[in-house]
């Protein structure tokens, strides 16, 4: 009986240990991906055969753009507060989209110079969408915009809009739509301040 006592407890204790290893192992492994996607500034997209084959070409900070020039598509979202937006809701605006994610560091540090300009240009009726490109909680994605000071309308991904965008392969990604709602530029990874402005101010010159 105790010998039987003995064996099951060890067979416990081996189960047990079997399963903690296997749950750590989980978790660094989440943890590294989260690691690699924060650090993640830009990608190189690929180059469609018909783009490559019209000498289009690109840079790292603002790769060859499908959609320049080209009318900024709809879409409809809810946002943090659960009321659906519409980007036609901003037709006759120069409207900043711009792609991010909660786990996304260099997102999370053009964010709060969105929030300056954005305040810079109000009279020019400038506004910003930022999508959450997030499989996190709505509560984390509110948590996190809160910490960077954004009060520009936040959306919650319906894991469509990204693809009717070329797919945003890369966090962030940002478009800059004029008041004719055409795409005017399209950045991918972290811009420098100033290049930020710069695109915000050909935006609200655009169209005229």
């Amino acid at each position: 009986m105790k010998r039987n006592a003995a064996v099951l407890a060890v067979m416990v204790v081996g189960v047990s240990l079997l399963l903690w290893a296997g749950w750590h192992n989980i978790r660094e492994r989440r943890k590294a991906m989260q690691d690699a996607n924060a650090n993640r500034i830009t990608l190189t997209k690929d180059v469609p055969s018909q783009t490559a084959a019209s000498g289009a070409m690109g840079t790292p900070g603002n790769p060859t753009a499908m959609l320049k020039g080209h009318p900024a598509p709809a879409f409809t979202l809810v946002n943090s507060e659960g009321k659906k937006v519409s980007l036609a809701d901003y037709k006759g605006r120069p409207v900043l989209v711009n792609f991010w994610a909660t786990w996304c560091a260099p997102c999370k540090l053009e964010m709060p110079w969105f929030e300056e300009f954005r305040g810079k240009y109000k009279g020019d009726n400038f506004e910003i969408l930022g999508i959450a490109e997030d499989d996190a909680s709505k509560d984390e994605i509110v948590r996190t915009a809160k910490r960077a000071g954004v009060s520009y309308p936040i959306l919650l991904t319906d894991n469509k809009v990204a693809n009717l965008y070329g797919g945003v392969d890369s966090l962030p990604t940002s478009f800059y739509v004029d008041k004719t709602g055409t795409i005017v530029e399209e950045t991918v990874g972290l811009a420098p301040k100033d290049e930020v402005e710069a695109n915000i101010k050909k935006t609200i010159g655009g169209g005229l």
